[in-house]
């Protein structure tokens, strides 16, 4: 992973004695999320819990994912980056939302490859949490594609029901 500057005082959180033992899938967090959800248009996007305070996901790209022709559009790379990195929440239980991602392109991602996504906790400082990401092309160790820097903010779980639209009352499961 690339060297991220934490600022001073920032620690690793624990892995929640409830987070999926490494190896294991993760469940989608809301059927209705366009990157893991199961909606027609969406990533589908899976991950499995890796060592540690990491995540290893996978997106397929597609023809319906192209921005150049033949070539995975960069906004749909950030948001595969950025699924992958929320879902580091599952491992500390902490629920949180993107407040910065970095996102550097380094090779096309063509139609038809599989870029495989690390993620990882650097630290946390008060509600920063403070993040990492690699993508490789095909396999775990191809070549290196993307890398991103993630700064997520703990939010309470009455966030999504006062800002999203529609939610205000309304129960729902989010995971973890």
């Amino acid at each position: 992973m690339n060297k991220v500057e934490l600022p001073e005082g920032a620690v690793l959180p624990p892995r929640h004695p409830d987070a999926p033992a490494p190896g294991e899938e993760l469940p989608v967090h809301y059927s209705q999320c366009f990157a893991c959800g199961d909606i027609e248009s969406g990533l589908h996007m899976r991950a499995r819990a890796g060592e540690g305070l990491t995540v290893d996901g996978r997106f397929h790209v597609t023809e319906h994912h192209q921005g150049a022709p033949g070539l995975a559009h960069g906004g749909l790379l950030a948001c595969a980056f950025d699924e992958v990195l929320g879902m580091l929440g599952m491992l500390t239980h902490i629920p949180a939302v993107t407040g910065r991602l970095e996102t550097d392109f380094r090779r096309p991602v063509p139609v038809g490859s599989v870029l495989h996504i690390r993620a990882q906790v650097d630290g946390v400082v008060g509600r920063k949490i403070y993040t990492s990401a690699v993508g490789r092309l095909n396999a775990a160790d191809g070549p290196v594609a993307l890398t991103a820097q993630g700064l997520f903010i703990e939010v309470g779980l009455e966030h999504f029901s006062k800002h999203g639209r529609g939610l205000e009352g309304r129960d729902f499961e989010v995971n973890p």
